[in-house]
């Protein structure tokens, strides 16, 4: 594995604010799709630690979408 030059740690590691308003309505379309999903999730389930973590893998779902939106963009 090639060690991330400095360039690329700035895009791993920095914040990357919404470019423009398809960007934040992207990242807003994310939330309201995960969080639903969430709403769904709580009323199907039983308590428990698998609903515990499937709330967890879906706040990972959100922030990997919301990663892409900001940052693998080629305008980023």
């Amino acid at each position: 594995m090639v060690k991330p030059g400095t360039q690329e740690l700035r895009r791993r590691f920095f914040y990357h604010p919404p470019r423009d308003d398809q960007a934040r309505q992207n990242h807003e379309r994310v939330s309201e799709l995960t969080h639903a999903l969430a709403i769904e999730l709580v009323e199907l389930c039983p308590e428990g630690r698998n609903l515990s973590l499937a709330l967890t893998a879906l706040e990972d779902v959100r922030m990997r979408a919301n990663a892409a939106i900001a940052v693998d963009d080629p305008r980023a």
